[in-house]
């Protein structure tokens, strides 16, 4: 409507004005109800031409789109195990702060478990430090069995030389016995030799490696005993959540309930523009919202991102062929944006509808001289026309809390 009253400034009243004060035609006598399209035909059809041209113009430079939401991300309350709810620390719409216990599962297996990897840790400290002990007694064994060598070898050497002295002095099967002495005593040495090898191995490598498959075992257990606290990853909001005591949990099941984090939907503005803008919307466009949670509130936004592949595009292969018809709607363009200043959300309520505004602006490339006037003189016009968008945003920003309450059936 907007755009014809304008268009009829420029065309139909020209048009009349030419007819009543140059050619002397009066309004109800020459110029009637029924000669009306005779007497401002051309008026009339240019006015028709250049308000199509002029909404052509400002919806595809200028984009509109009434399907922008401020989308928000929520996080399932699922539990990475299996169990019974012991305890429930939250209504089932509570705020909640980052870590803080949502609610906790029946933990008397992971206890005994945390338990028994507590015990087996001590039971192989105990063992290593018997291992200790007995390299201490090996040592002794050591030293005593080095004695024993010692002495035998002793008495074997002063037999000998009794021996080479005075031939048959000392009887031959004495000697003998004395070297089995030697020998077997130095068998005992080395056995003890290997005895203190052995413990001496198990406190540097035997036990420290039970201790820390036992300390590992530990871990394992803390972790199993941890997951039966459920957590809030962030800071936020619970809602929906009915778990009481008593209920059985399950990660395959349904969630418990759904987290809000803080400040979510507060960020950015998506919005599907028609395919047909695909050539126009660009990274870095300034737009405009008006969102219903915010009525009479217009804020400036600035185009962040263009998804450049369309979702209703999309399949899943299987076990069918795809089959185009299927596709009864087409798909729009989605456009992220965010906001021009910092806190241009606040208020605005998260998964509200808005209605948003995008304007195409040449003035770098007009400015750079490289064009032709003909085409700076268009691409002037281009940018002029988006004005008439911008009211049109703030007509439909002043009505839309009476088409809301008054007009929606209320």
């Amino acid at each position: 409507m907007l755009e014809l009253m304008l268009c009829s400034m420029l065309t139909i009243l020209p048009d009349y004005l030419y007819r009543r004060f140059v050619q002397g035609k009066r309004l109800g006598k020459e110029i009637t109800f029924f000669s009306v399209w005779f007497e401002l035909r051309w008026g009339i059809v240019a006015c028709l031409m250049l308000t199509i041209s002029l909404i052509t113009l400002i919806f595809y430079f200028h984009p509109s789109s009434n399907t922008a939401t401020l989308f928000f991300r929520t996080v399932p309350i699922v539990p990475e195990t299996s169990g019974r709810v012991a305890e429930v620390r939250l209504d089932y719409s509570a705020p909640v702060a980052k870590d803080a216990v949502i609610f906790r599962l029946d933990s008397s297996k992971q206890e005994a478990a945390l338990e028994t990897a507590r015990r087996k840790i001590a039971e192989v400290d105990a063992a290593l430090v018997g291992a200790q002990v007995e390299v201490l007694k090996t040592e002794a064994q050591i030293q005593e069995a080095k004695s024993s060598v010692q002495q035998a070898q002793d008495e074997l050497q002063v037999k000998r030389e009794l021996q080479r002295r005075n031939p048959g002095i000392v009887p031959q099967r004495d000697i003998e016995k004395l070297q089995v002495m030697v020998d077997g005593r130095q068998g005992s040495l080395d056995g003890a030799n290997a005895s203190k090898q052995s413990a001496e191995l198990r406190v540097s490598t035997v036990l420290p490696a039970e201790r820390a498959s036992a300390e590992a075992a530990l871990a394992q257990a803390q972790v199993d005993y941890d997951k039966t606290f459920i957590r809030a990853g962030v800071a936020g909001r619970v809602e929906q959540f009915f778990l009481r005591v008593g209920d059985v949990v399950n990660p395959l099941m349904r969630p418990a309930g759904i987290l809000i984090p803080e400040g979510a939907g507060q960020r950015s503005l998506q919005a599907g523009f028609g395919q047909i803008e695909a050539q126009v919307m660009k990274v870095g466009m300034v737009a405009e919202a008006a969102c219903i949670s915010k009525p009479w509130t217009v804020i400036p936004m600035v185009v962040t991102g263009v998804q450049d592949y369309i979702a209703a595009g999309q399949f899943r292969g299987g076990e069918q062929l795809i089959e185009a018809q299927n596709v009864l709607r087409p798909g729009t363009i989605l456009v992220f944006l965010e906001p021009l200043y910092k806190g241009g959300l606040e208020g605005v309520t998260a998964g509200s509808s808005c209605i948003v505004n995008a304007y195409t602006s040449n003035h770098e490339l007009i400015s750079s001289g490289k064009l032709s006037t003909a085409k700076s003189f268009g691409l002037h016009a281009i940018d002029a026309v988006g004005l008439v968008h911008a009211m049109l945003l703030r007509i439909q920003a002043l009505l839309l809390p009476i088409k809301t309450l008054v007009l929606s059936g209320h």
